[in-house]
């Protein structure tokens, strides 16, 4: 039965266990992971000096403030700004046109400056699975030839969910050069990830930073293998997360180079310092060579065309309200949509990704660190103290994350939360476990010791634990000593296994009766029981407690005697003497081998007046001290001017007949 239970405390324990962990694994994926990842994204792989390449211009609350919500007319004028002042490499246009009309002056003049530019790559949505808007085949075969990619495709994509078409006017569609999905993912929760690719049909389209990439280098031929997105011209390999079964896309984990500062990683000029340039070059104002009359006028510095030269730029919105373009990502809880595609394109621009995140070996590294933390945890914590355990853990932990963040510096991010988290389950359980298995240990320990000591004894020494010490205190006690008689005659014509059944069964018939009258077994000598009353139980009572508990041994014999003469043992009888007095009571011997018992005059006076029971042919026999706590419940015999060994005057003793139970 012991070892059943062993067994099933073991296997809930181990149960348990990994419920902890299955709960743990699920909170930490799902609420601890991001988090987890833009720390160090944030502050330590974020450490690339700002490229100077990229510009954003950003309508924002300022050139709302000036000009007035968005329109596509002050859209048309920072495009047409850009094509007839700058030279930029690639422009991006970061918003989505999804109507028009042909009656609207605004409609065509933002269309006809978008046909004009090579170098504009359009942004677009794709069209949703549940729309019930079905694209023309005609358009859509336009938008194909105009805007697929020459993908060499080394992956099974049959089984890819795709986009029925694009939310573009047809108009956009035939006049359009260059379009770019801005399609993101995880709108609501943590930005992470970048769709490079899209399937609508069978055909691929690049996403807006992609787009710009490739416009930039001239190319649109792309190999899509296993592992990376490649572009052979330029010999840029994306490494990739596979999610063509579930949306049609293939996404890239974005790595973020340089710290936001302000807002935006990188130059971001508001759109009205565009649009106050722009209108005052057609009111005849110069402002490089008129810069006072422009700042008298516009009451804002510029910034000049040659800025823009040479440098991909995009442009996009980021105001206020419920309608932002903003998104939580790992540098901001409000990261401007525009900087993060523009963030995506410098991550092609220079060939710089996240490769070790999704990679074999960080995958394997996470299974081995999430199994070794734990078993190295939970082995030294059950083999060392606490704080030398816990020290010892805290350091390789600190260890540990020194190297996650070395490995950050150099651009390779490492999951490290799950490992540790299951560190810190195990941590919890393994001292849990080891509390719970060291208390049942004590106290198996304390049932084992209490049946060599008294268990009201072994209570008062581990209430006193922390203050053992050889010692003790005076009190006023009884103290009761019983003997067989003629047990060693009788011994001699036993055996010692039959001496040690007879012995063994009379003292379970006693203990509870001591027990039951607070009395306290100091110890057995050979056939003999000595017991206190008095302490360590407190009991102001005890004389007349001792006297009924050797009236009721008595009684017990009387019932074992004839027991044992029906089973053929010998005839037992047993003398009890008792004495109240002043003890020495506490711990004596050494620091190392202690024994609680009392010790004092009053203790060898009880054992020599049971002795007495021989000579008077008595059973019970009370000191008068203990007389004088039992006069008014006991009906006694006094023996008078008893000469007791040790004791100079005689002095009187009483035998005990009868206790009247009413009293």
């Amino acid at each position: 039965m012991k070892i059943f239970k062993n067994k099933l405390f073991y296997l809930v324990s181990v149960v348990i266990y990994f419920v902890m962990l299955v709960f743990a694994g699920f909170v930490t994926y799902f609420f601890i992971s991001n988090d987890a990842y833009s720390f160090l994204m944030k502050h330590f792989v974020a450490n690339q000096k700002g490229s100077a390449d990229v510009v954003e211009i950003i309508y924002d609350d300022s050139t709302t403030k000036e000009y007035g919500s968005m329109s596509r007319e002050l859209f048309a004028d920072i495009l047409d700004y850009l094509k007839k002042y700058t030279k930029p490499s690639v422009i991006a246009f970061d918003t989505r046109v999804e109507s028009y009309n042909p009656s609207n002056p605004a409609d065509v003049r933002l269309l006809e400056t978008v046909s004009e530019m090579d170098n504009l790559v359009s942004g677009y949505f794709r069209q949703e699975l549940f729309s019930s808007y079905v694209m023309p085949q005609n358009l859509m075969k336009i938008f194909e030839e105009k805007n697929a990619l020459n993908v060499k495709m080394e992956i099974d994509d049959s089984k890819a969910l795709y986009s029925l078409g694009v939310t573009i006017p047809s108009q956009y569609i035939e006049k359009g050069k260059n379009f770019g999905s801005v399609y993101v993912l995880e709108s609501g929760q943590m930005l992470l990830k970048s769709p490079v690719l899209l399937k609508i049909n069978d055909a691929y389209y690049p996403s807006l930073p992609f787009k710009m990439y490739l416009l930039e280098n001239n190319t649109n031929d792309v190999i899509v293998n296993s592992k990376f997105i490649i572009v052979p011209k330029t010999g840029l390999k994306i490494p990739y997360i596979n999610d063509l079964k579930k949306d049609g896309t293939l996404k890239i984990n974005t790595r973020f180079r340089q710290p936001i500062m302000n807002n935006y990683t990188y130059a971001a000029i508001p759109a009205r310092a565009v649009l106050d340039y722009y209108s005052a070059v057609k009111a005849g104002i110069n402002p490089e060579k008129q810069p006072e009359l422009f700042k008298d006028k516009y009451k804002t510095d510029f910034w000049p065309p040659s800025f823009f030269d040479g440098k991909a730029v995009i442009i996009g919105s980021n105001v206020t309200g419920s309608h932002a373009d903003v998104f939580k990502t790992p540098m901001a809880i409000r990261h401007s949509g525009v900087d993060f595609q523009a963030t995506v394109y410098k991550n092609f621009d220079t060939n710089y990704f996240i490769d070790f995140w999704n990679s074999n070996l960080n995958f394997f590294f996470q299974i081995f660190l999430m199994v070794l933390l734990p078993v190295f945890t939970f082995v030294l914590l059950l083999r060392t103290k606490f704080l030398k355990g816990l020290a010892t853990i805290l350091g390789f932990d600190i260890a540990y994350l020194l190297l996650i963040i070395i490995f950050a510096q150099f651009g390779f991010v490492i999951s490290w939360e799950f490992p540790l988290v299951f560190q810190f389950v195990t941590l919890v359980f393994g001292y849990s476990f080891k509390f719970i298995t060291e208390n049942r240990n004590k106290e198996k320990i304390k049932n084992a010791m209490g049946k060599y000591l008294s268990q009201d004894i072994m209570r008062n020494v581990v209430s006193n634990i922390d203050d053992l010490k050889l010692g003790g205190k005076r009190a006023i006690v009884t103290v009761l000593f019983s003997d067989i008689r003629g047990f060693t005659s009788m011994s001699e014509k036993m055996s010692a296994e039959d001496v040690s059944v007879i012995l063994n069964e009379y003292f379970s018939e006693m203990e509870p009766i001591i027990r039951k009258y607070n009395g306290v077994i100091n110890k057995f000598i050979g056939d003999a029981v000595m017991a206190i009353f008095g302490e360590p139980i407190q009991d102001i009572n005890h004389a007349q407690n001792a006297v009924k508990c050797a009236y009721e041994m008595l009684k017990k014999v009387e019932y074992l005697r004839e027991k044992w003469i029906f089973e053929g043992k010998p005839k037992i009888e047993i003398g009890v003497g008792i004495n109240t007095g002043e003890v020495f009571v506490g711990n004596i011997g050494t620091e190392n081998r202690m024994e609680y018992t009392v010790i004092g005059d009053t203790v060898n006076l009880a054992s020599r007046i049971e002795h007495y029971n021989k000579v008077y042919k008595t059973n019970l026999l009370v000191s008068a001290s203990t007389y004088a706590h039992i006069a008014d419940i006991a009906d006694v015999i006094k023996i008078s001017e008893v000469q007791i060994r040790g004791k100079a005057k005689k002095m009187n003793i009483y035998e005990v007949l009868r206790i009247d139970k009413n009293n």
